[in-house]
């Protein structure tokens, strides 16, 4: 299990929390991802299509009552194979004709940095600095 908080270089702050021990709410492969921004919020859970609720008039702020929620409609899927399929499809595609995958490792080497990142500072009882990549 770990937590963790981000904060990129343009500012924003990225929180990351998980666990593969946590028994009897299994979390698919895929993940639970949600979004929160200062208009709305983005879910995607369980492997449904993912949900977005936003603001609609004024946002909240202290002592004032609180805006509207409004849904907003998500675009269907358009991949024609989606999760681990989906991935090895691009995967072969890429080794056979060569068409970079979404999912290729360069940009995961910035994921894995992110999790040396925390490890240090865990191991330090510190905030540490991640090279960028």
């Amino acid at each position: 299990a770990a937590s963790g908080i981000f904060e990129m270089s343009d500012g924003v702050i990225f929180t990351y929390r998980g666990s593969w021990c946590g028994e009897g709410y299994d979390t698919s492969w895929n993940g639970n991802w949600r979004i929160i921004g200062h208009k709305g919020t983005l879910a995607y859970e369980q492997d449904r299509r993912p949900v977005a609720r936003i603001a609609a008039g004024r946002i909240n702020r202290a002592g004032t009552p609180p805006a509207a929620i409004k849904d907003v409609k998500i675009p269907p899927e358009t991949l024609k194979y989606t999760g681990m399929r989906g991935a090895l499809r691009e995967m072969l595609s890429f080794l056979r004709t060569g068409p970079k995958p979404q999912t290729e490792c360069h940009d995961n080497i910035k994921s894995l940095a992110m999790v040396l990142g925390a490890i240090e500072s865990s191991r330090r009882g510190r905030r540490v600095r991640i090279r960028a990549m």
